[in-house]
């Protein structure tokens, strides 16, 4: 299915093409992967990104292992348990797998952090590049573009690849960049009062999407925190109940094993008594003063 839409993609941007070259289109093409691989701030938000997506994996693994061990641990004491126990440890198990569940959801589920960090950190360097590219189609008169990454041209010729001509730009507006924020570092230039306004609205409104994502992600977390805290708290009073119970199975279990021995000690003492009496008793019989 997806090499069927790929094919009626590239067939109608070449449909298109074909029709743009009756009055001499210009086509040319950018490899995207190349271009973001290339800019370092792409390679610095990649890099962070892997980092936290590293973290969260091993945190899922570590509570994927406790949930074996008490897997493990439960079919091993298996048979020394109440039914009552076996249940309260299985009810233990599937609130942890419960856990795992969520957590994974929270991390790379569809609202999940690593895609709300993947917008924070790799949107803006995309939209950028995205940028220029516009910039250069419209001041080189290209009527196409296309992402060589993504379709597979059988072959184009060199000159019409604009990708380093893309980073070349993207250097000069950091550059400018820098230039502009150092410019405004030593002196702020007057502005008039609709360009005050106009760029205290724009700063404010960068401050406000900043604030709104933040808050959700706040929002997010404190509703989580406190699910897991009266999690924690259920499971606490759980954990001290199945104890309790724990303990007084083996107490009485014990007692149990204690009466018993007394019970065999006693057998044991008496039959030796008895024993005792009859060879005593047979020994007065077969005495000479006994006949």
């Amino acid at each position: 299915m997806k090499n069927r839409i790929l094919i009626i993609s590239i067939a109608a941007f070449f449909s298109l093409a074909f029709a743009k070259a009756q009055r001499g289109a210009r086509v040319g093409y950018i490899d995207m992967e190349y271009i973001l691989e290339s800019v370092p701030e792409y390679q610095e938000a990649s890099k962070q990104l892997e980092q936290k997506m590293q973290k969260w994996k091993g945190e899922i693994d570590q509570m994927a292992n406790e949930i074996s061990r008490m897997k493990a641990s439960l079919q091993n004491e298996q048979v020394l348990l109440t039914k009552e126990l076996i249940e309260e440890k299985e009810e233990d198990i599937a609130l942890k797998e419960q856990e795992l569940a969520e957590y994974q959801q929270k991390r790379f589920g569809a609202q999940g952090d690593f895609l709300l960090q993947k917008q924070q950190l790799i949107q803006p360097v995309q939209d950028q590049v995205f940028n220029e590219i516009q910039k250069i189609g419209k001041q080189r008169k290209y009527d196409f573009l296309v992402d060589s990454s993504d379709i597979a041209l059988l072959y184009s010729a060199e000159r019409h690849d604009l990708s380093d001509q893309v980073l070349r730009a993207i250097g000069r507006a950091g550059k400018k960049r820098e230039a502009d924020q150092k410019q405004e570092d030593k002196a702020e230039p007057y502005l008039s009062v609709q360009e005050a306004e106009q760029k205290e609205e724009k700063e404010q409104a960068r401050e406000d999407k900043k604030e709104e994502m933040q808050q959700v992600i706040s929002d997010r977390d404190a509703a989580r925190n406190e699910q897991k805290r009266i999690r924690d708290s259920t499971r606490a009073v759980k954990a001290a109940e199945y104890k309790e119970r724990r303990d007084k199975m083996l107490e009485d279990r014990k007692q149990r094993r204690d009466s018993i021995i007394e019970v065999r000690a006693a057998a044991v003492a008496k039959r030796k008594e008895e024993a005792e009496a009859r060879k005593a008793e047979n020994n007065k019989k077969s005495s000479p003063d006994g006949e």
